[in-house]
């Protein structure tokens, strides 16, 4: 069987499983053997199963094809668009809790964590309502105690939110959407779309917004932010992305980690490193352990540690049909269960590790945050004991890596673009003015088997050709390396005016900021493009626009929906899930637009993306007034005071982030 997929890699090691295994189910043959198409009343949104009376299917504006209950397409395609939202942010929310339990363990001698990134300390703990002027040990104590109570919190604020420009705050604060605490947002949500509870769309999406916003202003925000503490705050590197063989070794043990909790990983690399470990792979007749990522594991190291990553999501599978995979551990989120099955045809082992993502026919060994190396190390010596078992007749690796640069948070673009005492956006602004980037796109979010375009890939291009700075995340963002997108020399199809700041600064025209916790990333970086000045007074003003071209996991829509909600247009593709409801798609396309400045749209080719999105940085420089040449303006001494005084001084340099300190005391 020949399998025609949107990465030609996966579709060699998918012909080649095929060839070896015929009777195996692979992801693509579900897809193309299932028989039916999915099912229009669920895409759409008018499905109802809150309820044993159902399922219902609804079709608006036909009274008898209301649910039993009398609720219509408006009420149930919002429920279910809510409840999309309550899945993703719960998801976010827990990895977040995860991080911030171990970063409390740590910071109690109770972990033997350490805190890669001090630096960075006093920025968080700012963010935080802590007094920087307390001890470092005090501090890191305050943090860990204010980042658990951002879950449990059931009244007031929610403190982190308090980073968005004020006018967003107000706005928030105006509609009732201000989170209050992580965990009272999605059970409260939960709730509310319980049969018999909230009736009426516009309060149960405004509900999903606010539920949205305390994923990524809270709950992927500590994640992201504490993670930087304990594992180092990313910076560029040089990596490799894709299966080749200078990725999956062919002398060495390989072990793949997947899903989305970077500690885990940390320490499986600090094992590899381990005499003893490497001691008992020489004895089975390997170099030692070679560790490959998948997925935002795979980011997460890749961004800090320059691990190679072997694919994005929808390579899990392959990774495994090279032949030479020892062990593939994961963690939690995006990990198809049909792995194990695919191991079975090979002698790799699936190894899980947390106990609330457990699968049949799986290894399973908890990882203790109290007991990190002596947990990684009983994972490595099962990977070690499989590396006999390999069949070199069943071995193909094709050499498709790819070198990339990546490590690009939001304190290194303004870093680059600065220089270390005046690291800001202020360059990225002043070239945003004078026209030479027409304005900033994140392409984000998950990569999936129902779409056969390589979307991604064709829009960034689009999107970099026009002078549009473009941002990545998440698996969007392993695709985009793996087409050579993220390594500087792809400067060269950017739009002459991006392609001069970019060689100015030595930076691809698409970088890579991170997983898809990261995306709280790209909140802080349009923050401090407002204050920066230039660019208006809130986010909705920026020329900016997001786009998650083939979402997939419920994460997307809690993203997509906390950047709508933070002013910024959202284009979702190949569908949209509140489509058979004209009500609740015109209030999510159009009228949350006149709350909060954001919107969604829909696209389902690389060309709709494009036009949608440039179309929308267009119309947000012509709001600025600077879609056309401006005539130079002579300053006079008043004029010169006047900016002086106006002078925006960014958190990080306030708090010395970027070394103002140790030049003081060099100078003195």
């Amino acid at each position: 069987m020949k399998i025609e997929f949107q990465n030609p890699t996966a579709e060699k090691l998918y012909s080649k499983l095929l060839e070896e295994a015929p009777d195996l189910y692979i992801a693509p043959k579900r897809v193309e053997r299932r028989g039916i198409l999915p099912c229009g009343f669920g895409k759409g949104g008018t499905c109802c199963r809150n309820c044993n009376m159902g399922p219902c299917q609804i079709v608006e504006g036909v009274e008898e094809l209301k649910g039993i209950c009398g609720a219509d397409a408006s009420v149930v395609s919002a429920r279910n668009f809510a409840r999309l939202v309550a899945g993703g942010a719960s998801a976010h929310s827990d990895h977040g809790r995860i991080i911030a339990r171990a970063f409390y363990e740590a910071v109690h001698g109770k972990a033997p964590l350490e805190i890669r990134d001090k630096r960075k300390l006093k920025i968080v703990a700012n963010a935080l309502g802590v007094d920087t002027n307390l001890s470092e040990q005090e501090i890191l104590k305050q943090i860990a105690d204010k980042a658990f109570q951002a879950f449990s919190q059931q009244e007031g604020e929610l403190i982190l939110a308090h980073r968005a420009p004020r006018p967003l705050v107000e706005k928030w604060r105006k509609y009732k959407v201000l989170p209050r605490g992580i965990d009272r947002e999605v059970v409260e949500l939960i709730h509310r779309t319980h049969m018999g509870v909230d009736q009426y769309y516009k309060n149960i999406l405004l509900g999903a917004a606010r539920c949205a916003l305390a994923d990524g202003w809270g709950g992927s925000m500590i994640a992201t932010e504490l993670q930087d503490l304990i594992l180092g705050t990313p910076k560029p590197i040089k990596a490799r992305v894709n299966i080749g063989k200078n990725v999956i070794r062919k002398d060495m043990v390989n072990v793949a980690v997947h899903g989305h909790d970077p500690l885990v990983a940390d320490a499986l690399i600090e094992a590899s490193r381990d005499p003893e470990i490497i001691e008992m792979a020489k004895k089975v007749g390997a170099k030692g352990v070679n560790l490959v990522g998948v997925c935002c594991t795979g980011n997460e190291v890749l961004m800090r540690r320059g691990l190679p990553i072997a694919g994005s999501s929808i390579q899990q599978e392959v990774v495994i049909a090279t032949g030479a995979l020892e062990a593939m551990i994961v963690d939690v989120q995006c990990i198809m269960p049909n792995i194990t099955q695919i191991a079975n045809e090979y002698h790799t082992a699936v190894i899980t590790t947390n106990p609330i993502s457990m699968m049949e026919g799986a290894i399973h060994v908890s990882f203790n945050e109290k007991h990190p190396l002596e947990t990684a190390k009983e994972i490595l010596k099962i990977a070690i004991s499989r590396f006999p078992k390999r069949d070199p007749s069943k071995v193909y690796i094709p050499n498709d890596t790819v070198e990339i640069v990546v490590g690009f948070s939001h304190e290194t673009i303004m870093y680059i673009m600065g220089g270390r005492f005046r690291a800001s956006y202020k360059p990225l602004n002043e070239n945003i003015i004078n026209g030479r980037v027409l304005g900033v796109a994140a392409i984000v979010g998950c990569d999936q088997f129902r779409v056969k375009e390589n979307i991604q890939v064709e829009l960034a291009k689009e999107l970099i050709a026009n002078n549009v700075l473009v941002l990545t995340t998440g698996c969007s963002a392993i695709k985009l390396g793996m087409a050579g997108l993220l390594a500087p020399e792809a400067a060269e199809l950017a739009g002459p005016g991006l392609r001069e700041v970019l060689e100015a600064i030595g930076c691809p025209p698409v970088l890579h900021v991170g997983s898809c916790v990261d995306n709280s990333r790209i909140l802080i970086a349009a923050t401090e493009m407002v204050h920066t000045g230039g660019l208006g007074n809130d986010i909705y003003e920026l020329p900016t626009v997001g786009c998650a071209p083939q979402w997939m996991s419920e994460k997307a829509v809690s993203i997509g929906m906390y950047f709508v909600t933070s002013g910024i247009q959202v284009v979702f593709g190949p569908n949209f899930p509140t489509i058979k409801s004209k009500k609740t798609t015109h209030f999510l396309f159009y009228e949350i637009e006149k709350y909060f400045g954001g919107s969604w749209r829909v696209a389902s080719t690389a060309n709709e993306f494009a036009n949608i999105m440039i179309d929308r940085i267009n119309q947000k420089r012509k709001a600025l007034g600077i879609d056309k040449p401006k005539p130079r303006i002579l300053y006079d001494m008043a004029m010169r005071r006047a900016l002086d005084e106006a002078r925006y001084i960014p958190p990080f340099h306030k708090l010395d982030y970027f070394g103002s300190v140790e030049m003081k005391q060099a100078v003195s």
